[in-house]
């Protein structure tokens, strides 16, 4: 039997890490097939995963269904190798061949129209102004199918002003996500990622991010102004017999002004 090996700063995969504290794919690829059959009460068969590092999503997506088929787009050619080699090691030859990793700007890359286009772990905030969000939305708008829907996440409460760290642990590293600065005039905030292990190496920023943070109202108004008919939020309840939040996130008009909130947003192209 193999001795496994004892993770510290040296022997850890960063993105490893960060699949296992931060991205939560089932979940994921679940709620994208959920909302889809709500919104069209059809099935959704092909998925694009906008500024997709490791394409966790896709790789997910293709396997979920011998159906469905995925396009993953991001910039950065490193990632998009490593990607490719996990595809390889997880993905039977039929699953590997329904997803295509391209290499562009997902601002503007065309590709085959999708029923769903997908931008989580906030990733489109490296647009830090209207114009830039709002093109990207305009080409989200394109690439989609007539009744194609665009779905993104977005976190915020008066925490998210805040400069902070929070740690998590896990058996065998711990997750610190560092909101290290944020300017309120500009709503410009730079977070980092470390991951600290029980020998007592770190890996300091191992992810760094230089975003806008951007609130609901912004977004929907881009969304609109992208030309998008309608936009549903979804957040959290709070499942006041256990004392915590509910795991299912609920389409909402209002909710309280929690400390910290993340949510989930629908556009409809129709």
């Amino acid at each position: 039997m193999t001795k496994k090996l004892k993770l510290t700063a040296k022997t850890a995969n960063k993105y490893d890490l960060y699949e296992l504290s931060v991205q939560n794919v089932d979940f994921e690829v679940e709620f994208i097939s959920k909302t889809f059959k709500k919104y069209n009460k059809s099935e959704c068969n092909s998925v694009r995963e906008d500024f997709c590092a490791s394409a966790k999503i896709s790789s997910a997506w293709v396997q979920n269904s011998s159906n469905n088929t995925a396009y993953a787009i991001d910039l950065d050619e490193n990632i998009l190798q490593f990607a490719k080699k996990e595809c390889l090691n997880s993905l039977g030859e039929d699953e590997f061949n329904r997803i295509k990793l391209i290499k562009g700007n997902s601002q503007t890359k065309q590709t085959p129209k999708v029923d769903c286009v997908s931008a989580f772990n906030f990733s489109y905030w490296v647009f830090h102004n209207r114009k830039d969000l709002v093109k990207y939305f305009k080409n989200s708008y394109k690439n989609l199918k007539p009744k194609g829907l665009l779905m993104l996440d977005a976190f915020g409460g008066y925490e998210a002003h805040q400069e902070l760290e929070e740690k998590t642990k896990y058996k065998d590293f711990t997750y610190c996500w560092d909101q290290h600065s944020f300017n309120p005039i500009t709503n410009y905030i730079t977070c980092h990622i470390h991951f600290e292990f029980n020998d007592g190496s770190v890996i300091k920023k191992a992810f760094e991010y230089n975003w806008r943070l951007w609130s609901l109202p912004e977004i929907k108004e881009c969304l609109t102004e992208a030309g998008f008919k309608s936009i549903d939020i979804y957040m959290q309840r709070w499942d006041y017999k256990n004392n915590q939040e509910t795991e299912k996130f609920y389409r909402m008009t209002k909710c309280d002004a929690d400390p910290g909130w993340i949510a989930y947003i629908v556009a409809s192209k129709y």
